[in-house]
C-alpha cells in the first residue's frame, strides 16, 4: 500500500518557501482529477513537479460530476467510438488501483415502448459496448425480458416496460479519487498546495513561460516560482488563463452545467443504479448511495459566476420531472431533496451544436509562449488524459533540456489506501471493520463509509479514535476522521472536511450541525482559529447548507 506522508497545513509554508528558491521542470495550474492526474505521471517518471490550486483540491468540476467511472454508453449513439473504446478500458484500470474507492455497479437500462433505445438497438449497442471496453465474465451484458427488469428494479413502471439491458459500470466519489491521487504522487516527489492562485505569467527572454506569479490565499503573500514548463488543468478557468497569457485564440470553451440531487433512499429506494431516458430525449442516472439516491443530470448552457454554481427550481423541476415518469409510484417532490450539486463541464465549442451534442473528448492547446492547456475529457479518461501531457512535455524536455524520461507507469501504481487485491477483499476488510466498531456501538454503515472513502487508510483512522478521550462513539469517529485528515490531506478549513474530504454536505448533510458542534474546539486548535474565524466558518457551513437544499 502506498504510505499516507503528513500533507498539511503546518507543512504547506515549508513548500512555498522551497518553491520560491527552485526552478521546476514543470508547474500544473488546477487541482482537479486530471492536474492530480498529470501531477503522479510526472513526478514518477521523474520530473520535478508542483501543483497549485486556486481553491481546495477538487473544488471545481471534480466533486461535482455523475461521480461515476463509467464507459459513455451514450456516446455510442454519437458514433464516438474513440472515446468509447478508451475510458471503457479505463474503467477496469481505475477499479484496479483503488478498488475499496472505484466500486463496481450494475446498471440497468429499461427499456419502454416509444423510449429513446430500442430493445435491438440496445442489444446491439451493448454488445459493441463490451468489445470496445473488452469486458469479461459476469460483467458482459445481459438483456432482460418485462419480468426480469421488475424484478431487478421493481420500482419501474409496468405499463410501457418491455424489458431492459443490464450491464456493468464503477462508481466513485471524484473528490476522494483525486485526492488520493494527490497523496500518492506525493510518494514520487511530486508538490502540491491548494489556496494558491496563479495570478500572472513570467516570461524569459525568448517570451516563452518561464514562471508563474502566484497569490497565497493563506499567507495573503505573492511569490514567484520559476519552471521549465506550465500545463493549464484549470477546467472552466482554462480559458481565462489563456487570456491572461493573451494566447486565447482559435478554439474556446463551452461550459455546460449539470446539477444532481439528492434524496433520502428510502424515499427513493432504488436496488440498484438505473440509467433511463426522460421525456425530452435526453439520458438521467439514479444512483443508490448508503442513506441516499442521487440523481441527475442536466446538460444546459452557462456563462455565469463560475465561482459560485448552484441548482436552480428550473433544474429541480427537471429532474424531479425526469426521475417520476420513469418511477410514477416515487412521487418526489421539492420538499424531498435534501441536497445537490451542480458542476460546470469545460467543453470544446462547436457550432451550432446543443450542449448535448457537443464532444467529450480532450484537447490540448499550445501557446506561442509556450504555455500548455489541456481540457474537455471525462473523469474516467484522466489517467489516459495525463498520459498525453506528460508525454509532450517529455517530448520537449528531450529536445531542450537534454532530459530522457520512462514511459508512463501509473496503470501500475496503486492509490493510497489500497492494500487490496480484489474487490472481495475490500468486502471482508469491511466487514472485519464492521464488528471492530459495533462494539463501540458503531454500525455497518459507519465501517462501510470508512472504508469507501479511505480504504486501509481506515486503520489510521481507526488507531486515533483509540487513542482520543472517551466519548459519544459518533462524535469521536467524527474526531478521528478530522484529525487523519488535517494530518494527511491538506484541510485547511471546515469546508474542506464537510465538502471534498468526507462529501456529507451531498451525502450525509443531516450530521454537519451535529458534527460542527463538537468540532468546533478541534478545529479552534488545529487551524489556530479566533472566535470570530470559527463564527465566520459557522456562517459559511449554514449558507452551503442552505444553498445546496434549498430552490
Amino acid at each position: 500500500m502506498q504510505k499516507t506522508k503528513k500533507f498539511s497545513i503546518k507543512t504547506r509554508s515549508k513548500v512555498l518557501e522551497r518553491a520560491k528558491e527552485e526552478t521546476f521542470d514543470l508547474i500544473i495550474i488546477g487541482g482537479g482529477v486530471t492536474g492530480a492526474g498529470i501531477l503522479l505521471d510526472a513526478a514518477s517518471r521523474g520530473l520535478k513537479t508542483l501543483l497549485l490550486e486556486k481553491g481546495d483540491f477538487a473544488s471545481g468540476t471534480s466533486s461535482k460530476s455523475t461521480k461515476l467511472i463509467h464507459g459513455g454508453l451514450r456516446y455510442l449513439k454519437q458514433m464516438d467510438f474513440g472515446l468509447v473504446h478508451e475510458v471503457g478500458t479505463e474503467r477496469a484500470i481505475v477499479h484496479d488501483l483503488a478498488p475499496h474507492l472505484v466500486v463496481p455497479e450494475k446498471m440497468l437500462l429499461p427499456l419502454t415502448e416509444n423510449g429513446a433505445y430500442s430493445k435491438w438497438l440496445t442489444s446491439i449497442g451493448l454488445m459493441v459496448y463490451d468489445l470496445l471496453a473488452k469486458v469479461t465474465g459476469d460483467d458482459k451484458r445481459k438483456m432482460l425480458n418485462t419480468k426480469e427488469a421488475l424484478k431487478k428494479e421493481p420500482l419501474l413502471p409496468v405499463k410501457g416496460l418491455t424489458g431492459a439491458g443490464y450491464y456493468a459500470e464503477y462508481r466513485t466519489d471524484d473528490a476522494r479519487l483525486t485526492m488520493e491521487i494527490i497523496k500518492t504522487a506525493r510518494n514520487y516527489g511530486g508538490m502540491a498546495t491548494n489556496y494558491t492562485e496563479v495570478v500572472g505569467f513570467v516570461y524569459g527572454t525568448d517570451n516563452k513561460v518561464s514562471g508563474v506569479t502566484v497569490k497565497d490565499f493563506v499567507s495573503g503573500q505573492n511569490i514567484t516560482i520559476q519552471t521549465n514548463y506550465v500545463v493549464s488543468a484549470a477546467g472552466p478557468w482554462v480559458d481565462d488563463l489563456r487570456q491572461t497569457d493573451k494566447s486565447k485564440k482559435g478554439k474556446r470553451l463551452h461550459l455546460t452545467k449539470g446539477v444532481h440531487l439528492v434524496v433520502p433512499h428510502k424515499k427513493f429506494p432504488v436496488q440498484q443504479s438505473v440509467y433511463f431516458d426522460v421525456p425530452d430525449g435526453r439520458m438521467m442516472f439514479a444512483i443508490p448511495r448508503g442513506k441516499i439516491t442521487y440523481f441527475g443530470t442536466t446538460d444546459t448552457n452557462y456563462d455565469g459566476d463560475k465561482e459560485n454554481v448552484l441548482a436552480n427550481k428550473e433544474d429541480v423541476d427537471y429532474l424531479l420531472n425526469g426521475v417520476n415518469t420513469m418511477f410514477p409510484t416515487v412521487n418526489l417532490k421539492p420538499k424531498h431533496v435534501i441536497s445537490s450539486w451542480a458542476g460546470l463541464r469545460p467543453l470544446i465549442h462547436e457550432d451550432g451544436k446543443s450542449a448535448s451534442e457537443l464532444s467529450r473528448k480532450d484537447e490540448v492547446f499550445e501557446s506561442k509562449t509556450g504555455l500548455i492547456s489541456i481540457a474537455g475529457g471525462k473523469l474516467t479518461g484522466y489517467r489516459k488524459m495525463s498520459e498525453r501531457i506528460v508525454d509532450l512535455v517529455a517530448k520537449k524536455a528531450k529536445k531542450t533540456h537534454k532530459k530522457e524520461l520512462n514511459n508512463c507507469i501509473t496503470d501500475a501504481i496503486p492509490l493510497c489506501g489500497n492494500d487490496f487485491k480484489k474487490y472481495k477483499q475490500v468486502k471482508k476488510y469491511t466487514l472485519k471493520l464492521t464488528q471492530k466498531l459495533k462494539a463501540e456501538n458503531l454500525t455497518a454503515y459507519d465501517a462501510w463509509y470508512l472504508v469507501s472513502n479511505y480504504g486501509k487508510q481506515a486503520n489510521q483512522i481507526w488507531n486515533i479514535y483509540n487513542a482520543l478521550e472517551p466519548g459519544e462513539s459518533k462524535l469521536r469517529l467524527g474526531r478521528a476522521e478530522l484529525q487523519f485528515t488535517l494530518q494527511h490531506e491538506m484541510v485547511t478549513n471546515p469546508i474542506d472536511f464537510f465538502v471534498r474530504r468526507t462529501g456529507r454536505l451531498y451525502f450525509d448533510i443531516e450530521s454537519i450541525p451535529y458534527l460542527w458542534n463538537g468540532l468546533k474546539v478541534d478545529f479552534k486548535n488545529a487551524l489556530n482559529a479566533s472566535d470570530e474565524e470559527l463564527d465566520s466558518y459557522e456562517k459559511e457551513l449554514n449558507n452551503l447548507i442552505k444553498e445546496h437544499s434549498k430552490f
